[in-house]
């Protein structure tokens, strides 16, 4: 041990109830800094995680179409000029299959999902409903979906083997009190249809459940009357946050608006961010609380140890060997304060994701979500260092002032 870190060990403790109040400050914000961005980004995550499996990480929906503006040129010619603000949007995918093939040749890509949606009018025995059919082949929208996992009861198989097979989201099967095997009718403009209930899926967002109905991608076409094209192609990727890059790159080549679910989720995504933001915020008090008792600390041991550190001086101690003493204070406050916050902040996290929470609105959970993320460790303790440290470098500064002959004189200031 150096003889500077031991000699502010020895003025620290002599100080034990202010060094016990600092430092109990400091673990107070460490472990809170770390509990509570571990709630806010396990629950950011988790609905991440719900709409990649719902939506996909981006959607193929309308052909872009330029438009041209005529301009007159010298000689009495004409040339068309793109306009900068002038894109038309053509609804809907006219080759799937073409387009499925062409997107299927990236390599962030894992899966491809033509989907025929159209809006009808569900009818069983007891009300009628509003609702939109999802026309899919299964096994390519199992690709970029978590649909099997979200079935509650039935089975999916039936959907692939059957026409009249449907599956219905739970909202909507409860609100026409629907279950597996049940029989109802779809409406259109055109005709009304007979199908059975083959499975009953949750996905935990209720604006998903209340609406969704799928149907076969085939059975789809002949409902809606759609010979050909789909609503949307659906895209499942490796890595879901290069899905802004990618969609770019689709949309020169292809033609398409290509949406990544980043843009499409953009308010929910914003919420999160400013909840996360806030709570660090918030709890950013306490480590300011403990800046503000270790700046007391120090300042009090400057006036009680006048002395001793005169002595120091004369000695032969220089002004950066009596500021490291009380940095080297500071220090030894942050360092066992954040080993214990982090320990803190690491069993309240786990007591916190114990916690049952029954939430089902935008995603579905029975328990507090947290993640276990080492970038809120770091975080926290380099909230920490910054806030004590500043505190404490005003009195370290303090003391390295004084001088031997004013301290003998009585004018130390």
């Amino acid at each position: 041990m150096s003889p500077n870190l031991r000699i502010a060990f020895r003025f620290l403790t002599a100080k034990k109830r202010a060094m016990l109040m600092s430092l109990s400050c400091t673990v107070l914000g460490v472990g809170l800094f770390i509990v509570t961005q571990a709630t806010t980004s396990g629950f950011e995550q988790f609905f991440i995680r719900t709409i990649l499996g719902t939506d996909g990480a981006m959607r193929i929906e309308d052909r872009m179409q330029d438009t041209m503006r005529s301009m007159a040129a010298s000689g009495g010619s004409q040339f068309q000029v793109r306009q900068k603000e002038g894109v038309k949007y053509i609804e809907g995918v006219e080759q799937p299959a073409a387009i499925a093939d062409a997107v299927e040749r990236y390599a962030d890509v894992r899966g491809v999902s033509a989907v025929l949606r159209g809006n009808v009018q569900v009818k069983s025995s007891f009300k009628t409903e509003d609702a939109q059919v999802f026309g899919i082949s299964l096994e390519d929208h199992l690709r970029v979906s978590d649909l099997a996992d979200q079935i509650v009861s039935g089975s999916l198989q039936q959907l692939g083997e059957s026409p009249s097979a449907a599956v219905v989201g739970r909202v909507l099967a409860d609100r026409l009190q629907l279950s597996t095997g049940d029989s109802f009718v779809i409406s259109t403009r055109a005709e009304s249809r007979r199908y059975h209930v083959a499975a009953i899926y949750e996905t935990g967002v209720r604006d998903i459940d209340k609406v969704r109905v799928y149907v076969s991608f085939s059975e789809a076409r002949s409902l809606l009357h759609k010979p050909a094209g789909a609503t949307f192609i659906q895209i499942n990727l490796v890595d879901p946050n290069r899905a802004p890059a990618l969609a770019e790159q689709m949309e020169s080549a292809l033609g398409y608006k290509v949406t990544p679910w980043q843009d499409r989720e953009k308010t929910w995504l914003a919420v999160f961010r400013a909840l996360r933001i806030s709570s660090a915020i918030t709890v950013t008090v306490f480590t300011l609380i403990a800046g503000l008792a270790m700046f007391n600390t120090l300042a009090m041991i400057v006036l009680e140890k006048t002395k001793d550190i005169a002595i120091l001086r004369s000695m032969g101690y220089e002004r950066r060997d009596v500021t490291q003493i009380f940095l080297w204070q500071a220090g030894i406050v942050l360092a066992i304060g954040s080993a214990i916050g982090a320990l803190l902040g690491a069993a309240v996290t786990w007591a916190v994701s114990q916690v049952p929470l029954p939430i089902n609105g935008i995603f579905k959970t029975e328990h507090f979500i947290v993640t276990w993320e080492p970038q809120h460790y770091a975080y926290a303790v380099i909230t920490a260092i910054t806030m004590v440290m500043i505190a404490s470098l005003v009195p370290a500064r303090r003391a390295a002032r004084l001088e031997p002959g004013d301290v003998i004189r009585g004018t130390a200031q």
